[in-house]
């Protein structure tokens, strides 16, 4: 009987070996292969694996859901670092509009931004340690991003310029938000960053919704505040269920990814969180990885052309 899901390889080369690993894990797990084609990507090459099931119909979702988990699980472990498998579920890759929002830092960008401001402020050591152990989930993020952003009161506002102009993209980026948009898909993105760093940006890439915090800035000078709520791991999700529904998009055709703690329940409030060349904890839990330093391969997940 068919599958409701599609298991997709990738690597910057898929090797014959490496794909019998791939097809000795799924029929380990009860699938068969229905068809098999291989697509040629920029950096990567794919291999998309329609999926059927050997397992017999009747089972319960709770143990539908255990039985993908071990299946993902497993081709983790098989594929080692020579390849990366992700199952995708169906209502993702066949949905006519698709809804797919990233993270900032570390994801959209090669950058985390509260480190290159803090490079102005004399304090990036403490800056970055600190944010390495907010994105393990270590600490509270609204907590991190409060001691954070004290450690920037008094710089002049002009930092912020400076900072947005050695913001570098992830490869990929713009071809996925482009090719998406194309499509007729919709793309947001949400950050625990800062909206004066997302909103030129989120204008540039042509996003169609970005959300970060808000820097206070006070008579030219940022005075090491935030305004408002902080965006954090229960705002990115909240914000994934409205941009989503306000596009008329189910949440099975959604998509998630990013790269840290903060990340979390936006990656499991969607169709398929994907975790972005991620820490550990969150690669453990997310229902696909992108292990290549490429945001082409979502492109590839998704069955955007």
């Amino acid at each position: 009987m068919p599958s409701t899901f599609t298991a997709v390889s990738y690597a910057t080369t898929l090797t014959p070996a490496a794909l019998d690993t791939v097809r000795s894990v799924l029929a380990e797990h009860g699938y068969t292969v229905a068809s098999e084609r291989r697509e040629s990507h920029p950096g990567f090459d794919a291999v998309v694996l329609e999926l059927g099931s050997l397992n017999p119909s009747g089972t319960t979702d709770e143990q539908g859901a255990a039985r993908l988990a071990r299946l993902r699980a497993a081709l983790a472990v098989a594929g080692g670092n020579e390849v990366s498998t992700a199952v995708v579920p169906d209502s993702l890759r066949a949905a006519e509009r698709k809804f797919i929002i990233m993270d900032v830092d570390s994801t959209l960008i090669q950058q985390e931004v509260i480190e290159l401001l803090a490079a102005h402020a004399g304090t990036e050591v403490e800056v970055a340690q600190v944010t390495e152990a907010a994105m393990r989930g270590e600490l509270d993020f609204a907590q991190s991003l409060h001691h954070r952003v004290a450690t920037l009161a008094g710089l002049p506002e002009s930092v912020l310029a400076e900072v947005g102009a050695k913001i570098k993209l992830s490869v990929g980026a713009e071809r996925l938000v482009a090719q998406a948009k194309a499509a007729g898909h919709v793309v947001a993105a949400v950050s625990g960053g800062f909206s004066q760093i997302l909103a030129p940006l989120a204008e540039r890439l042509g996003l169609d919704y970005a959300m970060a915090n808000d820097l206070e800035i006070i008579d030219g000078v940022l005075t090491g505040k935030v305004s408002g709520a902080v965006v954090d791991r229960a705002a990115k999700a909240t914000q994934l269920r409205l941009w989503s529904q306000e596009s008329g998009i189910a949440p099975q055709a959604t998509m998630a990814i990013g790269d840290g703690a903060n990340d979390l329940d936006m990656m499991a409030a969607a169709g398929l969180g994907v975790a972005f060349n991620a820490k550990p904890a969150v690669r453990a839990v997310a229902d696909a990885q992108i292990n290549l330093p490429n945001l082409d391969v979502a492109l590839a997940l998704a069955n955007i052309a």
